[in-house]
């Protein structure tokens, strides 16, 4: 009979067990059949070298100009719930709160960023139950354990301001040093460009639309003339600043002697 009591007491104490196990599981279970979204924005850009830039744009600080694909990313669970989501991304500047620059009810969505400062952006997204009644209202913050919060983490970022300088003179001798003229490094932020270069009769040599480009020295083919040249510059900043520079470069390759001389007129 002891025996019997033993193996009952045990039985008792095992499902006791398995009981406080499956309460303890019951949050994760209700959690797991939760839907949720995971919002990512993936930003490309060109760098200084001309190749393209991609990464997730959050927390990140970039220099030029740059596009962003927003994505919600959504789970929905199989039973519970139908396939219509409502979703409103919203987009403002971090200084301008009240002042939204983007209103979207789309499940993703892609925006170009060409005027510096810092970005918030916030997704709300309202999930529809089997009966298409609305289920849930959820702000997502970003973090890495999906918390909710009413008052959410954002996806931060930040265009920086712009930057353009040029150097004073080239020397196109294809010794890899200073061979063309084009922005000294660290330019940044330019959303449009234009530069052209001249002879000291205003004869235009070379012009070219893209900042990441740049004049060899030469005029039809050929290494110009040492001496001096006039570059004259217009460009845009994305913080705004115009950019009208003008400023003589030398060019100084040892091409003195007619040999390489180009089509200018003498000096």
């Amino acid at each position: 009979m002891s025996c019997f009591f033993s193996i009952f007491a045990e039985i008792i104490s095992e499902m006791k067990r398995f009981l406080f196990f499956f309460l303890a599981l019951l949050p994760l279970l209700a959690w797991a059949q939760t839907p949720t979204v995971e919002p990512v924005g993936t930003y490309y850009t060109i760098k200084e070298d001309g190749e393209e830039e991609t990464g997730d744009v959050n927390g990140q600080t970039i220099s030029s100009p740059f596009r962003v694909e927003f994505r919600a990313n959504p789970t929905i669970p199989e039973e519970g719930y139908n396939t219509q989501v409502w979703y409103e991304w919203k987009l403002w500047k971090a200084d301008f709160p009240d002042n939204i620059i983007v209103r979207r009810n789309d499940e993703n969505f892609d925006y170009e960023f060409n005027e510096s400062g810092s970005y918030v952006v916030q997704l709300c997204a309202i999930f529809f139950d089997e009966n298409g009644t609305a289920e849930e209202n959820i702000l997502y913050k970003i973090t890495e354990d999906d918390d909710r919060d009413e008052s959410p983490k954002m996806i931060t970022f930040t265009m920086s301001e712009s930057q353009l300088e040029f150097p004073n003179g080239i020397s196109p001798n294809d010794d890899s040093k200073n061979d063309e003229l084009k922005p000294k490094d660290g330019f940044k932020g330019i959303v449009s460009f234009h530069a052209a270069v001249f002879n000291r009769w205003g004869t235009k040599l070379y012009s070219w639309d893209d900042v990441h480009g740049s004049w060899d020295g030469k005029y039809k083919g050929k290494v110009v003339k040492d001496g001096v040249y006039f570059l004259v510059v217009s460009a845009k900043g994305a913080d705004g600043i115009d950019y009208s520079i003008k400023k003589a470069i030398n060019v100084i390759s040892g091409y003195n002697n007619g040999e390489g001389e180009s089509g200018t007129t003498e000096e």
